[in-house]
């Protein structure tokens, strides 16, 4: 069995119009993680993007391994936590993130994760990877697992009920298309209700008030021909809880010289203090503006599975 895998990634875009080449899932708001079974025993292994090991971080998701009984597979999808109205929360999310061992910290019972299967990689030493989509999910749902649903291309209606539910959006995959690893392909389009990115962040403003002696706002960019490309600061969508570890986590990064290719404008960049961009953050946002700046950034995140290099504009 090959390890680890890179997972596909979709493209952005909009629904194709020839539904009838496509099935739509609901596209989760969590994090992608790879779920590998090699024996004929219950234990398994879960990994993220980049091989990075999940395993003990998410602790539930061994229960796989009793129900796939003595099938050795390998699983794409995606881990979740739900908040009280049972919509995917990536904030509930953020509180297991970094945690190595949750069960000692309770986090558990207090932050349940769930997994949610999409594909199926290799069955009982066969690999599936250039089995169309089609195929792929039928053998997936003959595992006896709780897989999500997946709905016929053309129900454009899925669409605005995802939005109504407050969920992020949809996925179309064509129904005839293989897996590629690591591959970002059009074979899979993501549609998206918010819009939603990730960010390197490059440096912060300290805070006021409340905020005072720490983080007041992230300066926050992306990758381009020439650098990192300054796209604007975010100031809201943190807890306390989440300032105070931004904090911790830029303070070793701290350096003396912009990181950004361009000089930012002086009221942005007076009394900002510049960190080295390896930190990868998530933001919602409502449109780009002509000077290419991310217009009321919301912050959402910080996105440990992702890395600076693949942030580009």
């Amino acid at each position: 069995m090959p390890y680890p895998v890179e997972p596909m990634l979709a493209v952005p875009g909009k629904l194709p119009q020839d539904g009838s080449r496509y099935a739509l899932e609901i596209k989760w708001d969590g994090i992608r993680a790879i779920v590998y079974k090699e024996g004929p025993g219950p234990t398994v292994r879960v990994t993220g993007r980049h091989g990075a090991d999940f395993t003990p971080r998410y602790p539930e998701i061994s229960a796989f391994g009793t129900l796939l009984g003595a099938h050795r597979v390998i699983l794409d999808g995606e881990l979740v936590a739900f908040d009280e109205r049972g919509r995917p929360s990536f904030e509930r999310l953020q509180r297991r993130m970094h945690v190595t061992d949750p069960a000692a910290a309770r986090l558990t019972t207090l932050v349940p994760v769930t997994y949610m299967p999409f594909d199926l990689l290799h069955l009982d030493g066969r690999n599936l990877l250039d089995l169309p989509y089609d195929r792929r999910r039928t053998l997936l749902e003959g595992l006896g697992l709780d897989v999500p649903p997946r709905f016929p291309g053309d129900t454009v209606e899925l669409l605005d009920a995802t939005r109504e539910q407050g969920l992020e959006g949809v996925i179309a995959k064509r129904l005839d298309a293989p897996y590629r690893p690591g591959r970002r392909s059009d074979w899979w389009i993501k549609v998206k209700n918010l819009d939603v990115r990730e960010v390197v962040v490059g440096g912060w403003r300290p805070g006021k008030g409340r905020r005072a002696g720490g983080v007041g706002s992230l300066l926050v960019g992306a990758f381009g021909e020439r650098g990192l490309v300054y796209a604007g600061h975010v100031g809201t969508g943190f807890t306390d809880a989440a300032l105070d570890e931004l904090y911790a986590m830029l303070l070793p990064l701290e350096t003396g010289q912009s990181p950004f290719a361009d000089r930012l404008p002086a009221d942005i960049s007076r009394h900002a203090r510049w960190a080295r961009p390896e930190l990868v953050g998530e933001v919602a946002y409502t449109m780009w503006t002509v000077e290419r700046r991310l217009r009321h950034p919301v912050w959402r995140g910080l996105r440990p599975d992702k890395i600076p290099a693949e942030v580009v504009l």
